[in-house]
C-alpha cells in the first residue's frame, strides 16, 4: 500500500503550477480586455453622457458626503469606491436646473455619513434647483429614516415614503464619553493645561472628569437648541407645518414611522417604490410601458464637473481652495505642506483673480495653524480672500479663517472654539503597578527627563501653563486683527467656546450667512468673474474612467461582500487614532457629532 501512495510533492506541484498557469492567464485576459476597452475611448477621457430628453436623475445620497471627492479601487472587489464630493453635487444640480432633456430630481436618502452645515447647504440647492420649474421627488425608506435623511427630504415639494419604515422624530440629543474612571483603574495619569480662562474648552475634560462641567453643558445646551431651532424652522417653512407642532411631536414622540408622519403632514402619503416610478412616468409624460429613464446623478455630476473645471482652469478664475480635516504639520488632511503648495500656486498664477479658503476643520496642532495663518495671510494680501465654512471651522480651524476680507458660515456651521490646550500624560504607576514594569534613568540637565512616566513637577507645571498662554494671547491677537474687534470684545466670545453660524455672526465672529454656493456668487460679483476652479484639482484618470463606467449601475451602492465595522467601534478607533496624532499644543474642537 506504501509502494502506491503518492508523496506531498508529487501532489502539491502539478496542483500548484496548475492554479498559478491558470490565474495567470487569467489576469492576462482581463488586462487584454481592459486594454481593449480602454483603448477604445480613444482620448481615455470620460465618455460624455448621451442624455435622452425626459431623463431624470436619480441622485442616492449614501456613504460620507464631504467637501472634497475622492476614488479609490478596490481590488478585492473590482470595484471603484467613489466619495462625492459637495462641489460635485452643487455644481450639478445648478447644471441640471439648465439642462432641458433633464425633467427632475429622484432623491433617496440611504442615512449618508454628513454634517449639519453640509446637509443645509443641500437643503439649499435642491431648494434653488425647483426654482427652475422642475421637480424633485423624495423618498424615504430603509430600516430606519434618520432624523437627518428627513430634514434633507423635506426641501422637496413632495415626500413620500414607505409603509411601516421607522422614523423617530425625538429632537437631537449629545453625548459625551469620559474615561476619568478608566484612567484612574489603570493608574494613567492626564495633566492638563488650558489657556487662561478656556473653562468652555471642554475637549479635554474626558481625562479628568466624569460628567460635563457646568460651562460645557450650557455650551452644548445651547448649541442643540440652536441647531434643532435651524432644522425645525427649515421643515416648517418647506412643510408648512407650525414649529410649535414639529416641538409637540418631537415631546411625544407621536412620530414613530413613516404613516405617523404622513398622518401628521411631514409628508405627502406612504407608497411603494414601485407606485413613486410610476408616478414619475407621469410627471415626465411617459407611456407606462416604456421604461423610465433614470440617469444616476454620481456619474452625471462627476462629468459635468469634470468639463467645467477644464474650460474654467483656461479663463481668469476664482480659486476656490477645499480645506477639510484636521490641522496638521504632515499628512493628507490640512497639513502645513499641502496648504502652503496649494496657496502658493493660486496667488502666483496670474490667471486666479481671487481665492475662497473653504474650511471643513475642527482645527489641530497649534504650530500648524500658525503656519498656515501665514499663507493665508501672503495669499489675502495678493489677491481678493474669502473663507466658507462648512460643518466645522473651529479653534484652529477658525484661526487660519483670520486673514480673509469676508467670512461666510452656513447657520449651522460649528466655529469659534478660541482656545488653546495641551495633555501631558504619566504612566509611570500603570507600568509599576500593573504591568510589573520599572524604569530608571540618567540625566546631564535638570529638566531633561520629560518622558511618559516622569509626573510634572508644579514648577514645569507652571512654565507649560506659561507657554499655552502665549499661544492663547496670540489666538487673541490674531481674532481681534483679523476681525477688527477689541481684544475685550474678542475676549468676551472666546474661552474655548462654540458657536452656530448664526451667533458667530450676531457675536461678530463672520460677516454674513451662507453656504459655498453663496461666497462663490458673492466673491463672482465683486471681481467680475465667472469661472470656478477647485483645488486641489481632479487629474483625469484612464483606468478610473473605465470602471465608473462598469460600475454605474451599481450607483450608491456598497460592496456586500466587505465586511463593515460597526460605526460604534469605528467612532473608538478614529478618536484613538486623533489622540495618537496629536503633539503639542492643540487648537481643537472638543467633539463631533452627528444627527440621527
Amino acid at each position: 500500500m506504501s509502494e502506491n501512495r503518492l508523496s506531498f510533492g508529487k501532489l502539491f506541484w502539478p496542483s500548484f503550477l496548475a492554479v498559478f498557469v491558470a490565474g495567470l492567464v487569467g489576469m492576462v485576459f482581463f488586462f487584454l480586455v481592459l486594454g481593449g476597452i480602454i483603448g477604445s475611448f480613444g482620448d481615455f477621457g470620460p465618455e460624455p453622457l448621451a442624455l435622452q430628453n425626459k431623463t431624470v436623475l436619480h441622485l442616492r445620497l449614501s456613504g460620507t458626503v464631504q467637501d472634497i471627492s475622492e476614488q479609490s479601487f478596490d481590488p478585492t472587489s473590482l470595484r471603484l469606491d467613489h466619495t462625492m464630493g459637495l462641489p460635485e453635487i452643487l455644481v450639478g444640480l445648478q447644471e441640471a436646473a439648465q439642462d432641458s432633456k433633464i425633467k427632475g430630481i429622484f432623491l433617496e436618502m440611504k442615512s449618508p455619513t454628513i454634517g449639519m452645515a453640509t446637509a443645509e447647504e443641500l437643503r439649499t440647492a435642491l431648494i434653488d434647483f425647483q426654482k427652475s420649474g422642475k421637480f424633485v421627488v423624495a423618498y424615504l425608506t430603509g430600516e430606519q429614516v434618520s432624523q437627518l435623511d428627513y430634514y434633507v427630504s423635506s426641501a422637496c415639494k413632495e415626500v413620500y415614503g414607505m409603509h411601516g419604515a421607522t422614523f423617530l422624530w425625538s429632537g437631537l440629543h449629545a453625548e459625551s464619553y469620559f474615561f476619568k474612571n478608566l484612567l484612574d483603574e489603570l493608574q494613567i495619569g492626564v495633566m492638563v493645561v488650558r489657556g487662561k480662562e478656556n473653562d468652555f474648552k471642554s475637549a479635554v475634560e474626558p481625562f479628568f472628569r466624569s460628567e460635563m462641567s457646568d460651562s460645557s453643558r450650557v455650551q452644548m445646551q445651547v448649541l442643540m437648541q440652536g441647531l434643532w431651532g435651524q432644522i425645525r424652522n427649515d421643515i416648517s417653512s418647506s412643510r408648512k407645518v407650525d414649529t410649535a407642532v414639529l416641538d409637540s411631536l418631537a415631546n411625544a414622540l407621536a412620530v414613530r414611522n413613516l404613516d405617523q408622519a404622513a398622518s401628521n403632514r411631514l409628508l405627502q402619503k406612504t407608497m411603494y417604490r414601485g407606485e413613486v416610478l410610476a408616478m414619475l412616468k407621469k410627471k415626465v409624460g411617459i407611456d407606462e410601458n416604456t421604461p423610465l429613464r433614470l440617469q444616476a446623478f454620481g456619474k452625471y455630476a462627476r462629468d459635468t464637473f469634470h468639463d467645467n473645471q477644464l474650460l474654467a482652469r483656461q479663463e481668469r478664475h476664482v480659486a476656490v481652495i477645499l480645506a477639510e480635516g484636521d490641522v496638521e504639520t504632515e499628512g493628507a488632511q490640512i497639513s502645513t505642506s499641502r496648504m502652503t503648495k496649494m496657496l502658493r500656486q493660486v496667488r502666483d498664477n496670474d490667471e486666479v483673480k481671487a481665492v475662497i479658503l473653504r474650511i471643513n476643520s475642527p482645527g489641530g496642532s497649534a504650530l500648524a495653524s500658525e503656519e498656515i495663518w501665514k499663507e493665508v495671510a501672503l495669499t489675502a494680501a495678493k489677491k481678493t480672500l474669502y473663507v466658507s465654512m462648512g460643518d466645522y471651522a473651529a479653534s484652529g480651524g477658525y484661526y487660519i479663517a483670520m486673514p480673509a476680507l469676508k467670512i461666510f458660515a452656513s447657520p449651522m456651521s460649528i466655529t469659534g472654539s478660541i482656545g488653546v490646550f495641551g495633555v501631558v500624560p504619566y504612566a509611570g504607576d500603570f507600568f509599576e503597578n500593573k504591568l510589573g514594569v520599572t524604569t530608571d534613568e540618567v540625566r546631564t540637565h535638570r529638566y531633561g527627563n520629560l518622558s511618559l512616566t516622569h509626573q510634572l513637577s508644579a514648577e514645569e507645571l507652571n512654565m507649560m501653563q506659561l507657554e499655552v498662554d502665549a499661544i492663547y494671547n496670540q489666538f487673541l491677537k490674531r481674532v481681534s486683527e483679523g476681525r477688527k474687534l477689541s481684544k475685550k470684545a474678542v475676549q468676551r466670545v472666546s474661552r474655548g467656546r462654540i458657536w452656530t453660524g448664526i451667533d458667530a455672526k450676531q457675536n461678530g465672529l463672520v460677516d454674513e450667512l451662507g453656504g459655498l454656493n453663496a461666497t462663490i456668487r458673492a466673491l463672482q460679483k465683486q471681481v467680475g468673474v465667472k469661472e470656478v476652479v477647485y483645488y486641489p484639482q481632479q487629474e483625469d484618470d484612464a483606468f478610473s474612467n473605465i470602471l465608473a463606467l462598469l460600475d454605474e449601475e451599481l450607483e450608491g451602492e456598497k460592496s456586500q461582500s466587505k465586511v463593515q465595522i460597526p460605526s460604534e467601534l469605528l467612532l473608538y478607533y478614529q478618536k484613538y487614532a486623533q489622540i495618537k496624532k496629536m503633539k503639542g499644543l492643540q487648537m481643537r474642537l472638543p467633539f463631533s457629532f452627528c444627527i440621527y
